[in-house]
């Protein structure tokens, strides 16, 4: 991922045209023509050998001619030219081009990014509409109008889509702060555009129009990094897919859905919308009533009607309306008539004056348990809609954050939508519309959270990673990719996953007899065959089996049915199994698969035979802990069940969270697999059992952290110590580290917290201490100094980390030890412990501010190889960097 030159991309200082014309309809033609019309105040140069001047304006036959390097160039030239044309602008200087032309050949586009490498020159397209700037006056396009200015940026694969928005954005007077259209994404793509306008001060929000991603772990992980700082709202084509395929296992099947991709969305911490009119909606709901937390709504209205529409609306997504206080009540009986409704939604009566409206929403708003607060108005002869609204305008300024409203109508109530959206209050067109946008905000904050969340730790133990992998390897040996009931169950086993005893014995009758006296009874028996997955499917399987006769007359039936059903199929033998009676537990279904665009995913849901057709299921990315397997368990309907009703107390849902947890693992630790059902997995008060496990292997090796969409914990970077007497853990941090590391801060002296932080802190929020602690692995790192405490607690000691750019040039770093142990050479071996990780990583330079006034950071720098560097951005502090 790379954001270098793109501001010469984004913010150009001078622009040339490559086949600029006067040829009507021509795309030279309509880019010459926009950078004119627009406020763009850079140079603008034409290149065309057949023009010598258009219209006042000198054209230059080839690039070499231009006086200057200008910072971007756009081509509209034919696809043959393009790569020599890029060859010749990145050796006068210029590093950002813009390639319009359709068409190109594989051969012509790798030419195309060969020519750009040694410059470092960026390409956006090819076959794009190109972009717009506002803020600049730039529109290197061949849009059909200007975007106005403002602080949304839109970056859409698709440039008819671009023209759209901007047709339909001007209407509705939105502002952009850049648009994007980014054509077949030959270098600049999603993931380098969100890293750039992540941190561009003029947008304050970021939509997208995304058909597909080509780096799932490049886009992930620019995108959490961007949502961590402003809104990011997605519209993702391709909802309906083409159908599930065929596969090994029910989770195998979703491979490749939309879900999987709703369920990157999520984790990201992104917003996904359906269509381009919820994304301008929820644009306008994040930026005016983005920062209320309510989950619940209370309904004024002077209508009936509207009040019925809305609370069908909030029932219908799970959007719970208030109950109104007593205090509430008792204060709308003062200026509301005898007949109102006296609950929610509050109907005020369609004669209402404008006295009624506003004392109904000051009372509504002075009690702060009535939530969010959603106004309707239909228009009434009886008093004019913008009177009320200059009214009540005065009152909601007061309250920014809590009133959204629909003003019913069009021509009657324009005046006073227009003075509700002047004081800040988001406007809708319904109440259904109103009650969608407030989901949307429930959504995102759902999603926002689980970046703060402090997960606590898995029960598991350490798995026996050996033993799985000897079955597996045992399995491919064989020529097989299938294993059987037992090795299926022995890998479960392996991770910690409690799996029901099984004994495997030669397909008769006979021999399950034998295995069942050892057991006891009840028994359940199921086929074993390499090439019958879906065991029920062809009767493979009997249940509470209770006596020698039954068990004998169903192994012999089952033998004849199978035979008859699969004649093809090998039938290796039988499985006898104790029946598990667990009368109050649930079936569910726990999977894994390989994605082929986000690679290892998870699957939860509600099991058993009828899974298909039941169809409750979520999909999530691994790596998980519990707080993302409980979000993830959340989004099935059996989740309900779980929490325990009537007779049935709630399941350990700690228990199914570290099935979860083992199988994440499982997808680190072995590559082959390539997909696990485990259906059904019974989980009750008392734990979880596995009855049964379906797993196949691949020596392609699609699995493994490596292919994680989301950089897992890099175990592998830990190691031991020995310091001042005392063996101490050096590692990398992790969430579950939170609470550990708060305790950590809440030590330091503030002189200490002074020099580390630039200034005087008396606590962290909660926001900025769960992102010290949930860091991303893929572009930032933080080692920990952990001690082990008698009682199994640890301590931490001390904590450097770098952050580093886009570009892996630079990393800032940053480090602090406890007040108490300074001095004392554990800075050193933090500091050598990032600088290690980072040459390792190939990263340039390890830079950092230190306060000229932090004399024992600056000599420990000094003793590491740092040197200062001129720095005019700070007069207190010096820029130290050490070249790697």
């Amino acid at each position: 991922m790379s954001i270098r030159n793109l501001d010469r991309l984004l913010e150009p200082e001078s622009i040339a045209v490559i086949g600029a014309s006067i040829r009507a309809g021509s795309v030279g033609s309509t880019v010459w023509a926009n950078l004119h019309a627009g406020q763009f105040a850079g140079a603008v140069y034409g290149v065309n050998p057949k023009h010598k001047i258009l219209g006042s304006v000198a054209i230059f036959a080839r690039p070499a001619d231009l006086p200057e390097a200008p910072d971007l160039a756009v081509i509209c030239t034919p696809p043959a030219t393009v790569a020599g044309l890029i060859e010749e602008l990145g050796r006068l200087g210029t590093r950002a081009v813009i390639v319009m032309t359709a068409g190109l050949s594989v051969a012509q586009k790798e030419a195309m990014l060969n020519a750009a490498r040694p410059y470092l020159l960026r390409v956006l397209g090819p076959n794009c509409l190109g972009l717009l700037s506002p803020h600049v006056g730039l529109n290197a396009s061949f849009a059909h109008a200007n975007a106005l200015p403002g602080q949304v940026a839109f970056v859409s694969q698709s440039g008819a889509l671009v023209t759209a928005v901007l047709d339909w954005a001007r209407s509705r007077r939105i502002g952009f702060s850049h648009m994007v259209s980014l054509g077949e994404r030959a270098d600049v793509d999603f993931g380098d555009l969100l890293d750039y306008l992540a941190s561009d001060a003029r947008t304050r929000s970021i939509l997208l129009y995304i058909e597909s991603i080509e780096v799932p772990r490049k886009f992930m992980s620019a995108a959490r990094a961007a949502a961590r700082n402003k809104p990011v709202i997605v519209v993702k084509a391709g909802r309906a897919g083409n159908g599930l395929k065929a596969a090994a296992s029910h989770t195998g099947a979703l491979a490749g859905s939309d879900i999987v991709f709703d369920a990157a969305i999520r984790r990201a911490g992104m917003l996904r919308v359906e269509n381009l009119q919820d994304l301008f909606m929820a644009t306008e709901t994040l930026a005016r009533f983005g920062s209320s937390r309510d989950e619940a709504l209370t309904l004024i209205t002077n209508g009936g009607g509207a009040g019925v529409m809305a609370a069908d609306a909030a029932a219908l997504a799970g959007i719970p309306l208030k109950d109104l206080s007593e205090e509430l009540l008792a204060s709308l009986d003062v200026v509301l008539p005898p007949t109102w409704s006296r609950g929610n939604p509050i109907d005020i009566i369609g004669d209402a004056p404008v006295s009624r409206y506003t004392q109904t929403l000051q009372a509504v708003l002075a009690d702060r348990s009535s939530g969010a607060v959603l106004f309707m108005h239909a228009p009434t002869a009886i008093v004019r809609s913008d009177d009320i609204a200059r009214a009540c305008a005065r009152i909601v300024k007061q309250t920014p954050g809590r009133v959204m409203a629909c003003w019913l109508g069009d021509d009657a109530v324009a005046d006073a939508r227009d003075i509700f959206e002047d004081a800040g209050v988001p406007d809708y067109g319904t109440p259904e519309e109103a009650v969608r946008a407030f989901g949307m905000l429930a959504t995102y904050r759902r999603n926002q959270a689980l970046l703060l969340e402090a997960p606590t730790a898995s029960e598991n133990g350490p798995a026996d990673v050996a033993a799985a992998r000897a079955i597996i390897e045992g399995v491919l040996a064989g020529g097989r990719d299938m294993l059987d009931e037992l090795e299926a169950k022995a890998v479960l086993r392996a991770y910690g996953i409690p799996v029901v005893p099984t004994i495997a014995v030669e397909p008769a009758a006979d021999a399950a007899v034998n295995a069942a006296r050892d057991i006891g009874y009840p028994v359940a028996i199921k086929i074993l065959s390499p090439d019958i997955s879906h065991k029920s499917d062809v009767g493979g399987v009997h249940l509470n089996l209770r006596g020698e006769e039954e068990l004998r007359k169903a192994a012999e039936g089952m033998l004849a049915r199978v035979r008859e059903l699969k004649p093809q199929a090998r039938i290796t033998g039988l499985t006898v199994q104790a029946m598990v009676t667990r009368p109050l537990a649930q079936e569910l279904i726990l999977g894994a698969s390989i994605d082929p665009l986000f690679g290892p995913v998870l699957l939860f849901g509600h099991g058993g035979t009828a899974v298909e057709v039941v169809a409750d299921r979520a999909i999530g990315l691994p790596p998980l802990n519990r707080v993302l397997a409980r979000e993830l368990i959340s989004r099935t309907r059996v989740a309900k069940l779980l929490a325990g009703y009537r007779d049935h107390p709630p399941a350990k849902l700690d228990a199914v969270c570290d099935v979860l947890i083992a199988l994440s693992q499982m997808l680190s630790d072995l590559p082959e697999l390539a997909e696990l059902d485990i259906n059904p997995l019974l989980a009750d008060h008392e734990g979880v059992i596995a009855l049964d496990a379906r797993l196949r292997v691949s020596r392609k090796q699609e699995a493994g952290a490596a292919q994680f969409a989301i950089t897992p914990y890099p175990a592998e970077l830990a190691k031991t110590v020995h310091w001042n007497d005392e063996t101490i853990h050096i590692r990398p941090i992790r969430p579950e580290d939170e609470s550990q590391h708060r305790s950590f801060i809440e030590a330091l002296q503030p002189e200490d917290l002074r020099l580390r932080f630039f200034g005087v802190r008396r606590e962290l929020p909660r926001s900025e201490l769960a992102r010290l602690a949930q860091i991303d692995y893929a572009r930032e790192m933080a080692f920990i100094a952990v001690r082990s405490l008698p009682d199994g607690t640890s301590q931490t000691l001390g904590v450097v980390r770098a952050v580093i750019d886009p570009d892996n040039i630079d990393a800032e770093f940053a480090v602090i030890v406890r007040s108490d142990l300074k001095a004392r050479g554990l800075g050193r071996i933090l500091m050598r412990k990032m600088i290690d990780f980072l040459s390792g990583r190939g990263t340039q330079r390890m830079v950092g501010y230190v306060l000229r006034e932090n004399k024992a950071m600056r000599k420990l720098a000094r003793s590491l190889g740092f040197e200062p560097v001129a720095s005019a951005n700070d007069a207190d502090a010096v820029f130290l960097a050490l070249s790697l």
